[in-house]
């Protein structure tokens, strides 16, 4: 037999589902579904969280639970280090930019192989479709690479466009290396992209070296994982030539 929980859960998502209930719309606050289904507080929030983990419903802060628009579904394409959405013919997605001067600490040492307190530029960016977040990426580049005037940086269609006004500043890349693991969010990915601490996101970090080794970017890429891919492509070098005996 189903739980309270499952079946205030499952009459919700029908209401969703046969649009009396909008995307985009808000919900009634909790306590009026608490009553209105004659359960506690945490019985109804209970049921809020399946639907939340779920993608049917995302909770703002302040605001109350709203109707998730339908999941726009986007690639991460490995080596170029781009997003593509499923259809072309989708419009762009929105980014905020942000920049911060930073020093290297801990894992950011070992990631750009610098000392302790190197000056690096911080990217800090934020990719949405409307007012939902899709992902959250990370980007620090040595500071000495940074142009003397820094432009300010606010929207941008992609993220890594902010960061390729800077690339004929930098020697080529000659490898990048990409790590792509699945885990649950810290607490501020989950803010920030407002998402449950229970649904795992993507993470991708990605190191650029140029051709003397030096690390010249790395970013530290985190997508929710019901709503991402990542696509490698490798391309083999074939010798046609052959051997004549």
């Amino acid at each position: 037999m189903p739980s309270r929980r499952h079946g205030i859960a499952e009459d919700l998502r029908n209401q969703i589902a046969t649009c009396r209930i909008k995307a985009g719309e808000r919900l009634p606050s909790e306590a009026q579904l608490a009553a209105r289904y004659m359960v506690s507080t945490p019985t109804l929030r209970s049921a809020l969280a399946v639907l939340e983990r779920e993608g049917f419903i995302e909770k703002i802060h302040g605001k109350g639970n709203f109707v998730r628009h339908p999941l726009r579904k986007i690639t991460y394409v490995g080596g170029r280090g781009t997003l593509d959405t499923r259809t072309a013919a989708e419009a762009p997605l929105r980014v905020t930019v942000r920049t911060a001067k930073i020093r290297a600490r801990g894992h950011l040492t070992a990631l750009l192989k610098v000392p302790t307190s190197s000056p690096l530029t911080e990217f800090l960016c934020l990719s949405h479709e409307g007012e939902s977040p899709l992902s959250l990426a990370r980007i620090y580049v040595p500071r000495d690479l940074m142009p003397a005037t820094e432009p300010v940086l606010g929207e941008s269609p992609a993220c890594e466009m902010a960061v390729a006004r800077f690339a004929v500043l930098r020697p080529p890349s000659a490898e990048v290396r990409e790590t792509v693991s699945v885990r649950l969010p810290t607490p501020d990915e989950a803010s920030a992209l407002r998402i449950s601490s229970a649904l795992a996101v993507l993470a991708i970090t990605r190191v650029t070296a140029d051709s003397t080794g030096r690390v010249v970017e790395a970013a530290l890429l985190v997508f929710p994982g019901d709503r991402a891919d990542a696509v490698f492509t490798t391309h083999h070098v074939i010798d046609e030539s052959g051997t004549q005996g």
